[in-house]
Formats: structure tokens, sequence, C-alpha cells
């Protein structure tokens, strides 16, 4: 676990999230509840709304962005054109990067999964504060960053180079222990999600940050911190943090990111890791946790791993170690979606691809996969699937009528193997 020195210069003690909004405010100092216009180093916007922004500017009169070298574009969501709208939608958005100079553009087979490449090719950096379309950029702070959504007020950053924002409370838990063999990151993540939905720690969490800290830190490398980030997100978070980075993270130069000793959290929970058993949020939301155990036996149709959560390369090491030399199970349409360009050709050069491809599963393009609505491995009415996606909402992967149930890697892997839910702990004890 590497550990900056966090001084407060003469301000009073703030969190980490206090830290990154006066800087990219102006200010020394903020308080939670505060009105600021925080200025991004980054923003971030996917296919799914370029189009829409940039009518909606244009009919205001808006011929140009500001900052346009601190926008990236990213193509995740429709990556393979399955109609004539996405091939017409992919010219439109190159037009549009064309028109409004945005040299980050990473389109079909250059990047990946926004969430997940900017990590991986370190251009977002700890300490960083940025903004984005899409609520799922929390991942970025497994490194110690704080990607802020702001949906469709991304126009107004478009055109000022900023929106007003309110300055969140910070929710602080403390992990203890070490996660035991067959347990994972997403369990823990799913575990958390149902404990504040149904009010275990009288702790709010609507558009609070979620800060993770403790000793446990020291077992999670980056793969399972982005697992946590993400499958907390749905449940109503303005964002999720960890107050260090893991190992490996290059923090020369990264201003101070990490929380101050004497920092005022709105709550402080304590939450022992080596407690968690497997876990499958059931259908309905990622918050509607169950022990795997107990529903052991449900028939599915469809299993997927990939999706922002668990679309980085451990995820799917973690998966081939399950699936190699075996097969999945006849009628289960299983689908393999790394995050990220460069994760496919690891896996290709490794030999992991051949392990899924040997198995019977499908090999899909970087990107978001089922998880865009269906657009690619979609679900039918009735059918049942289990998937390592960022929610499991009805209609999420095309019918509203299938049901999802969201899992780690490797308990996708092993239902996958048996056509119906099952535990990953007995798979690795064989």
């Amino acid at each position: 676990m590497h550990k900056l020195k966090s001084g407060s210069g003469g301000s009073p003690p703030m969190t980490a999230t206090q830290k990154m909004f006066a800087r990219a405010c102006g200010l020394k100092t903020v308080q939670p509840g505060e009105i600021v216009y925080p200025v991004p180093e980054l923003l971030i916007i996917h296919d799914g709304f370029v189009e829409t922004a940039y009518k909606e500017l244009a009919e205001i009169g808006y011929g140009h962005v500001v900052a346009p070298e601190k926008i990236i574009f990213v193509t995740d969501h429709e990556v393979t054109y399955g109609s004539q709208r996405a091939v017409e939608r992919g010219r439109n958005i190159r037009a549009i990067a064309k028109a409004w100079q945005i040299e980050q553009y990473f389109d079909v087979g250059r990047g990946g999964h926004g969430h997940i490449f900017p990590l991986e090719a370190g251009i977002v950096k700890p300490g960083m504060f940025l903004m984005a379309y899409d609520m799922h950029c929390t991942n970025f702070g497994a490194i110690g960053a704080l990607a802020m959504a702001v949906g469709t007020e991304v126009t107004s950053v478009l055109a000022t180079g900023s929106v007003w924002t309110q300055v969140p409370h910070t929710v602080r838990i403390n992990l203890q222990g070490q996660l035991r063999r067959g347990a994972h990151a997403r369990d823990v993540g799913f575990l958390l999600a149902e404990g504040f939905a149904r009010g275990r720690w009288n702790a709010k969490h609507d558009y609070r940050v979620i800060e993770f800290d403790g000793p446990g830190l020291k077992e999670l490398d980056l793969t399972a911190r982005v697992a946590l980030c993400n499958s907390v997100t749905e449940m109503g978070v303005a964002n999720v943090l960890f107050n260090d980075a893991p190992p490996g993270v290059d923090l020369s130069g990264v201003p101070d990111f990490l929380s101050d000793p004497e920092a005022e959290y709105e709550s402080n929970i304590d939450f022992d890791l080596s407690d968690v058993e497997p876990q499958v949020a059931l259908p309905g939301g990622p918050d509607r946790a169950a022990k795997v155990a107990e529903h052991v036996g449900q028939h599915i149709d469809h299993a997927y791993i990939g999706a922002c959560g668990s679309g980085m390369y451990q995820d799917f090491v973690d998966a081939a170690e399950i699936m190699r030399g075996r097969r999945v199970f006849e009628g289960v349409r299983m689908f393999i979606v790394p995050g990220t360009a460069s994760t496919a050709k690891r896996l290709a050069d490794e030999g992991l691809a051949q392990i899924f491809i040997d198995s019977g599963a499908i090999l899909l393009p970087p990107g978001c996969g089922p998880c865009a609505g269906g657009l690619m491995g979609p679900l039918g009415p009735g059918e049942v699937s289990i998937a390592t996606a960022a929610t499991n909402h009805a209609g999420r992967f095309g019918a509203h009528e299938a049901k999802i149930y969201l899992g780690s890697p490797i308990t996708v892997a092993a239902s996958a193997i048996h056509g119906c839910l099952s535990n990953p702990i007995a798979e690795l004890v064989n």
C-alpha cells in the first residue's frame, strides 16, 4: 500500500474529496454541502451521448467547446455497428470530433471501455478531479482520482468549462482482514450495497462519497479496487474513493490526494473482509445481495464476464483458472468481453483467449458488451443470466422479461460450466 504524506499546509483538516474539489475550484478549502464550480482536468463522454450534446449546443449557437484538449470521446457502447443507425452514429461522432478539435478520440478498437482504459494507460492519475457523462466513472476512485458524473449537464461543461456542483459528504469504510479464497471484491461490493440500502449502519449513502481506508487495503490490487468501486455505484452514491493508491501506480508529481488524519467524516463503518462469502445480486439491483450457496441450482441461459466492474486482465485470469480444460454447459451462451484493447491482446498473447474459445465461450470486442442495453449478446424474454455487469435492472441486457443475477468473475465461470448458479469455492478446491 502506497501512502503519500498528507499535509494541510495551514488549512483545516480535509477529506480527500474536499482537497480535490478545492484544487479544482482554485480555493484553499471547501465544505460539504457547499455549491461550487469546479474545473475538471478531463471530461469523458461515451458514444451514446456525443451526438445529443453536439445537437444541443448547435441549437443555441455554440460552434466550439471550451478546452478541447481536456475532452475525451470514447466508443465503447456500440462497437460492432449492429445496425445502419450505428454506422451513421459512428460517422457523425468522427465528424463532431473533427469539428470540435477533439484529439483524444478513442474510436472502435483504439481504447476499450471508457471507465477502464484511462486507468491502464495512465491518462487518469491519483489526485485528479474529472467529470464524465456516465455514472460508472467512479472506477477512477480505485487509484485515488475523483470523477464526478454530470449526466446530461455535460453540455454545460463543454460550453463553459464547469457546472455547479455540491461538495458531497464522505462516509469512511475501514476495511480489515483479508478475503478468503473464493471470495471476491464484487462480493464485498454487493454486501455493502445491501447493507446501505437496508440501513444496517445507520449511515446515509445518497450523494455521498464512499471512501475506503484501513489495513485491509493492502490486500486489494487495482483489479479488486475497480470491482469494489463499481459494485457500490448503482445505489446512488456521489462517488467512491480509495484513500491510497494500489501497488504499481506511479506517484511521481502527484498532488496530495489523501484525507487528513483529523478529517471529519459524516459516518465511519468497520467492515471485516474475512467474513465475506461468495455472493450474487438477485435480479432487480446490485443491492439485493444473497449468498451464492442459497441459490445454487438456479438454471441459466446466458453468462457474461466483462463490463466496467470486471473487465480487467486479472478478472479473466481468475475465470480461466476455473474454465481451463472444461466446457460451457450445453445451451448456455457465454460471452467474454475484455475491458480494453490491450487486455484483449494480452489474453491472446498469453493463451487465455484460447482457453475461453476451447470452452465454447464467445469473445466480443473490448467495450461494454451486453451491459450496454443488450446491443450485443442480448437476453430474450424469460431467459436468465449470471454476469459481472454493472447493474441488473430489468431490460439491462435487452428483454425486460429476462432475469439477471450478478456475481464475481469466478462465480460466473463456475456457473457457466454447470449451467446453473454455482459456488466457486467448490471449483477452486478441486
